[in-house]
C-alpha cells in the first residue's frame, strides 16, 4: 500500500506547487474515517481509496482529483456526509464526490433497478464533470484487481458482468485502452473460467517458442523503416486473452485458427511520417484486402487515431500492425485522460457527443431494464461511419439503420423519418447500413414514429425515443378506449353516473383524477366489476361475475393504432368485416380475434370486450390453405389471381407434399372480408386449385 509522504511526492514530481497541507489532510481523514473497515482480502480497508489516489497520479491528475479518489467510499461507507467533505475540503471536492458515490441502497429495489439508479446519478454527474469518470473507472479497475477475495463465485461473476457491460465500453468510449484491456481481461477470467484457462496457457506455450518470432518481424519491420529514412520505435506483444476469445466467437474458428495472435505497432514522430511508414509498409509486404483501416483520416468517437494494417509476412503468416505517432500513442493508451493536465483550466470536449446521447437516453427511460439496456447499446465498440448528403460524418453501432442514423442526426428527424435513400438510392428504413454510405433521410411533419421500430434499430439512442413516443402515444389512446369502456360500464348500473359518483368513485379507487381512471380502465388495470362497485357502492355484491348485464353494443376501434392500444391475434388474423371480440388484460394491448377463433374456446385470462371496425377501416392480413394441384405452371396461377386482386402475399409457406396435390399456407394482405371473399370465390373457380380456404387458428 502507498505511504502518505509517497503519494504526495508522486503529485509534487508533476505538480511542484500543489497544496500538500490539503492532500495530507485528505489521507489522513480517509484513515480515520474508514477506521478499522477491512476488505475481502483482509486489508485494512482505507488502503483502496489510497490505491485509487495512486491510479490517479499515473495520470497526473489535478489536486481536487486525487483528494476526490482519497474521499470517493467515505459517504458511502462510513458516516461521513456531503456536507462533511464540503466543510473540510471545499464545494469541487464534495460535487466530485457526490457523483462518484452510489446512491443508498433501497431494499426494496431489485439488482437491476439498484444498477440502473446508480448509473443514472453516475451519468448525469460525468456530464457535469468528466473527472468523476475517471475516478470511477480507476475505482472499478482497483475492485477487479481484488475481486478473486470475493468467496462468492455469484457476486464475483455479478460484478465482473457489470464490468464488462458498463464500465470497461465507458473506458473505451474515452479512448482508455489500457484500462478497458485490464477490466476485460479480470471480467473474462470470472466470466469465463475454462475459456480464459484455455487461451491463457496456449499463449504461454507459444511465448516460449515463439519469442525469437517476434523479435524477427520487429527488427524486419524497424529496418524497412530505416532504409527509407524513418525514425520509427517497433514492438511487438501478444494480443489480450478476451481479443481472442472474442475472435474466436465471431469467426467461429479454435485458437489454431487464427493467424494474427500477435499485433505490431510502429511509432513515429508525425502525422506525415504515419502515412510514409504505411506506404513502407505496403511496398515491401503484400496488404491483406479488407484490412486496413485508417482511424487517422476517419478518427473514432473516442478520439482514436492510428493506421491499423494487415499484411502477409514470410511462409504466409498475417502480421497486424498499427501506425501512429507519439502523441496518438499517448492519447491511445489513457484516452481522454492524457489530454487532462493540472494547468489546463478548461475539460477537453471530445466527448461531448457520445456524452450527451447517454444523458438523452437517461432522460427518456423509464425503467430499470430499459435504462441498463439503452446504455449498453450506446457503448459497444463495433462502429460504420455514414454520411449526411452534405458530408457531415456520423458514427453508428454495427448493424445499425437509416432510422438510427435519422436519430444521430436529431431526434426530430428521426421522430418525422418516413423513408431513406442510400447512396442515391430508395431503400426500406430497416435496411443495414454499411460503412462509408450516405444517407438521406426523407421526412414527414405529419408523421410519428412506429412501434414496429423497436424491431430492428441498433442504438440506445433511437430505442429511448421511439419508446418515449409509444408510451406517449399508448397512454393518449388507452384513455380513448378507456372512455368508451367506461361508458359501457355506466350503461349497464342503475340510474344516471353523474360527476358526484366519478369522484367519489376516484377517492374509492385511490386514482388522482378522471384521466387515471380512464387510463386504469383502457390499460386493464381495473377490472368492469371493480369500476361498477367503486361507483354504486353495494351494488349487486353478491352475484357472481357471469350475472353482471352483459355490453349493449360494440366498442369501435376505429383510430386507435395496432400494436399500441390493440394488437390483431396471429392465431385467426381478423379482417375489417369480421364479427371480432377483444381480450383485455392487464398491462397488455387489446387483443382483437375472430369470433371463430380457435383461441376463444380454450381457457382465456381476461375481459371479453364486443368490438366493431370503425366506419372506413381497411387493411388486415388472412391466412388462407390452399391445395394446388401438382402440375407445372400451377403456383404461378394461384400467385396470377392474388395479382389480378392486388392483394399482396405476406408470406408462403409449403406444409404437404405428395405425387398429386401441393398444399400452401398463404398469409395475404386485403383490404376487407368482401376483397377476401372475392379471392377465395376466383380461387375455387380455378382449374389449378383443389381446395381454398380460410384458417382460424
Amino acid at each position: 500500500m502507498m505511504r502518505q509522504y509517497e503519494l504526495v511526492e508522486r503529485v509534487r514530481a508533476y505538480d511542484p506547487n500543489v497544496d500538500e497541507d490539503r492532500l495530507n489532510r485528505a489521507y489522513v481523514f480517509t484513515v480515520q474515517m474508514h477506521g478499522t473497515q477491512k476488505r475481502a482480502s483482509g486489508d485494512p480497508y482505507f488502503s483502496h481509496p489510497v490505491e485509487v489516489a495512486g491510479l490517479m497520479t499515473e495520470l497526473k491528475m489535478d489536486a481536487d482529483t486525487i483528494i476526490t479518489a482519497l474521499l470517493h467510499d467515505t459517504v458511502e461507507d462510513t458516516l461521513t456526509s456531503i456536507e462533511d467533505v464540503e466543510n473540510r475540503f471545499g464545494p469541487e471536492v464534495a460535487r466530485l464526490v457526490d457523483g462518484v458515490t452510489k446512491l443508498s441502497k433501497i431494499e426494496a429495489q431489485t439488482e437491476d433497478e439498484r444498477a440502473a439508479e446508480n448509473l443514472r446519478k453516475f451519468l448525469l454527474a460525468i456530464s457535469d464533470d468528466i473527472r468523476v469518470l475517471l475516478v470511477k473507472l480507476a475505482d472499478r479497475l482497483h475492485n477487479m484487481r481484488t475481486l478473486h477475495f470475493i468467496k462468492s463465485p455469484e457476486k464475483r461473476r455479478r460484478i465482473a458482468r457489470e464490468t464488462m457491460d458498463i464500465y470497461a465500453p465507458l473506458a473505451e468510449r474515452i479512448g482508455m485502452y489500457e484500462y478497458m484491456h485490464e477490466m476485460q481481461l479480470l471480467a473474462f477470467e470470472q466470466l469465463e473460467p475454462d475459456a480464459y484457462q484455455t487461451i491463457t496457457t496456449r499463449l504461454a506455450q507459444i511465448r516460449e517458442n515463439g519469442d525469437k518470432l517476434i523479435e524477427e518481424i520487429s527488427q524486419s519491420i524497424a529496418s524497412a523503416m530505416d532504409r527509407a529514412g524513418l525514425k520509427a520505435k517497433v514492438s511487438g506483444r501478444e494480443k489480450h486473452p478476451y481479443s481472442i476469445w472474442k475472435k474466436m466467437q465471431e469467426r467461429h474458428v479454435a485458437f489454431e485458427q487464427l493467424s494474427d495472435i500477435n499485433a505490431f505497432r510502429v511509432i513515429v514522430d508525425d502525422t506525415d511520417a504515419c502515412y510514409r511508414a504505411l506506404g513502407v509498409m505496403h511496398r515491401r509486404w503484400q496488404m491483406v484486402p479488407g484490412r486496413f483501416k485508417d482511424f487517422i483520416s476517419t478518427p473514432k468517437r473516442n478520439g482514436y487515431r492510428s493506421i491499423h494494417t494487415t499484411v502477409m509476412f514470410a511462409q504466409n503468416m498475417r502480421v497486424e500492425i498499427q501506425i501512429r505517432s507519439q502523441e496518438m500513442h499517448r492519447a491511445a493508451e489513457y484516452g481522454l485522460a492524457a489530454h487532462w493536465a493540472y494547468k489546463q483550466d478548461d475539460a477537453p470536449d471530445g466527448q461531448a457527443g457520445w456524452l450527451r446521447d447517454l444523458i438523452e437516453i437517461l432522460e427518456t427511460s423509464q425503467d430499470p431494464e430499459e435504462l441498463l439496456e439503452n446504455t449498453r447499446m450506446a457503448m459497444y465498440q463495433d462502429r460504420i461511419f455514414a454520411f449526411t448528403p452534405k458530408g457531415a460524418l456520423h458514427q453508428l453501432p454495427k448493424g445499425s439503420t437509416p432510422v438510427d442514423f435519422a436519430y444521430a442526426v436529431h431526434t426530430d428527424l428521426g421522430d418525422r423519418a418516413v423513408g431513406a435513400k442510400v447512396n442515391g438510392r430508395h431503400v426500406p428504413l430497416r435496411t443495414l447500413l454499411n460503412n462509408g454510405d450516405m444517407v438521406e433521410i426523407l421526412s414527414s411533419k405529419a408523421h410519428q414514429p412506429e412501434p414496429a421500430w423497436l424491431n430492428f434499430v441498433a442504438t440506445g439512442k433511437a430505442r429511448a425515443a421511439i419508446r418515449r413516443h409509444v408510451r406517449h402515444h399508448e397512454r393518449e389512446e388507452l384513455i380513448k378506449l378507456g372512455r368508451q369502456l367506461f361508458e359501457e360500464i355506466c350503461a349497464r348500473l342503475p340510474g344516471r353516473i353523474g360527476v358526484k359518483a366519478i369522484k367519489a368513485a376516484l377517492g374509492r379507487l385511490l386514482l388522482d383524477d378522471e384521466e387515471a381512471l380512464m387510463f386504469a380502465i383502457g390499460s386493464g388495470k381495473l377490472t368492469d366489476r371493480q369500476v361498477m362497485e367503486a361507483l354504486v357502492p353495494g351494488f349487486d355484491p353478491g352475484e357472481d361475475e357471469k350475472d353482471w348485464p352483459s355490453q349493449e353494443r360494440a366498442i369501435s376501434i376505429r383510430g386507435l393504432t395496432p400494436g399500441v392500444s390493440f394488437v390483431l391475434g396471429e392465431c385467426c388474423h381478423p379482417v375489417p368485416g369480421d364479427r371480432i371480440v377483444g381480450l383485455r388484460g392487464e398491462g397488455r394491448p387489446v387483443e382483437v380475434h375472430t369470433i371463430h377463433c380457435e383461441r376463444l374456446g380454450g381457457d382465456t385470462e381476461g375481459d371479453w370486450l364486443d368490438l366493431s371496425w370503425g366506419q372506413g377501416s381497411d387493411g388486415g392480413s388472412a391466412r388462407l390453405r390452399v391445395i394446388i394441384h401438382n402440375r407445372p405452371g400451377m403456383l404461378a396461377e394461384m400467385a396470377g389471381i392474388f395479382g389480378f386482386h392486388k392483394a399482396n402475399i405476406i408470406n408462403l409457406r409449403m406444409t404437404a407434399r405428395d405425387a398429386s396435390f401441393h398444399t400452401f399456407e398463404v398469409d395475404l394482405e386485403v383490404h376487407d372480408l368482401p376483397h377476401l371473399m372475392r379471392i377465395l370465390s376466383a380461387l375455387r373457380a380455378s382449374d389449378a386449385i383443389a381446395q381454398a380456404d380460410r384458417v382460424f387458428g
